[in-house]
């Protein structure tokens, strides 16, 4: 149980912008992170294009809206079944060993799929089960993914080794879109999946040469000991599960005003597509903001900064509900990306610093599974309630459901009472002496 409700470490000492500049790049220093870093950077340049790639595909060889929707969720219905086993096995083996495969197993799965497009005899079913053997192993990749910092950054660099990450991936954000649909118009679908396989299979070379020390703990138990194990780690950590209940709501809610409905609305107010793009793209110089932001700043009070930046996720559905003009939109979304990028940053560095390493893949396993599990439901909620209660009305019913969750979370003490440990501390693998809080 929480012990502290109040900053157990006393004041803050004061820091020079040198040096945080200096702390900022330190990461990079070492070896095994600088190669983490390049591969899932050009892992996110295959994923930003990867997308238009599959759509146009879907499209080519004549399948519609519902087809592609089969695809997109091929891959999402295999993280669900297996996202627990990954975690599990993150925790057993060899993390970097994972990501290999786990990215070995997409680069081939997309190649048969380049193959069977440029040979004009894919059909839509070849695309659902290559998507599905990328979800599926994106259950296992995504916990060995989120425990590996830990395990080649010291504690006092993971701060702005979580943040370094957080840019790239924005960065890429920013650009990629814009690449998959050159290369989508010039060479055609087929090629931009084949760049994603090339990058799946570049970053498993790099993945490889990752070098992690013997893990000081072996799981030993039987495969259904280690989940109970997970499950009654993950429940017992009262700040954890109730943040994670928080994403499940504003995650699904989020999604669905957003990426769902704000198309329509660029369509039906603001008048098509290309101002919608710049909505988007407001939201994502955010996110790279946000990122450069908690690079600098690494905020003492987690529980109140997460629920401040994923609060701000209703500032963009607020401003559609009240069709706000395109320029406060565009506004409005760049602080939501700022947020978000802020609160997910300090919240990748507080589970890495409160979780033992030996059972940080299955936490972050059954994180993940808690915040997804709602999203399909929220996609097949959001077209009836928008037609019964109308566009602006349901996105108005979005932004205070993500209000009410954001604050929620802060009348319990466990919550109030987060912090991060203010400087160099040594590397238990678990809950450092300034942050005393699970049990």
């Amino acid at each position: 149980m929480l012990l502290h409700d109040r900053n157990p470490a006393g004041p803050v000492p004061r820091i020079s912008w040198a040096a945080r500049v200096r702390e900022a790049g330190a990461p990079l220093s070492i070896r095994s992170y600088r190669l983490h870093f390049t591969a899932r950077l050009l892992s996110w340049t295959g994923s930003a294009v990867a997308p238009i790639g599959l759509a146009f595909a879907v499209l080519r060889i004549g399948g519609g809206p519902g087809a592609l929707g089969a695809v997109l969720a091929a891959s999402v219905v295999p993280q669900i079944l297996l996202l627990l086993v990954g975690g599990v096995v993150a925790d057993r083996l060899s993390r970097s060993r994972v990501m290999v495969w786990s990215n070995v197993v997409c680069a081939v799965a997309e190649v048969a799929a380049v193959l069977l497009l440029v040979s004009g005899t894919a059909r839509v079913w070849h695309l659902v089960a290559m998507s599905a053997v990328c979800g599926a192993a994106g259950a296992f990749f995504t916990p060995a993914a989120g425990g590996i910092v830990v395990e080649v950054v010291p504690a006092e660099l993971r701060h702005a080794a979580n943040a370094l990450l957080k840019i790239g991936q924005n960065m890429v954000k920013v650009a990629g879109p814009a690449l998959g649909g050159v290369l989508v118009a010039v060479a055609g679908p087929g090629w931009a999946l084949g760049w994603d396989a090339l990058t799946f299979a570049t970053s498993a070379l790099l993945f490889s040469r990752i070098s992690l020390k013997a893990k000081a703990v072996k799981v030993r138990t039987g495969f259904t000991a280690d989940l109970r194990e997970g499950w009654d780690d993950f429940r017992s950590r009262r700040w954890l599960w109730v943040m994670v209940c928080q994403a499940a709501v504003i995650v699904p809610v989020w999604l669905v005003g957003y990426q769902l409905l704000g198309p329509v609305y660029g369509q039906q107010v603001l008048g098509g597509a290309a101002p919608w793009g710049l909505v988007v793209s407001g939201f994502t110089a955010g996110l790279v903001a946000g990122a450069a932001l908690a690079l600098m700043w690494k905020p003492r009070q987690v529980g109140v900064v997460v629920c401040a930046g994923t609060g701000s996720m209703a500032v963009p559905l607020a401003a559609m509900a009240t069709a706000v003009p395109l320029p406060v939109l565009v506004v409005a979304t760049g602080v939501a990306g700022t947020g978000l990028a802020v609160s997910m940053t300090v919240w990748a560095s507080l589970v890495q610093e409160r979780i033992p390493a030996d059972r940080l893949g299955r936490t972050l396993s059954y994180s993940t599974l808690g915040q997804i599990l709602p999203v399909p439901f929220g996609y097949l909620l959001a077209g009836p309630a928008s037609h019964l209660f109308g566009l602006r009305t349901t996105l108005a019913t979005g932004a205070l459901i993500i209000t009410a969750a954001s604050v929620v979370p802060l009348a319990i003490a466990q919550v109030r009472g987060l912090y991060l440990a203010p400087g160099a501390t040594k590397d238990t693998g678990g809950p450092v002496p300034t942050a005393r809080a699970e049990r």
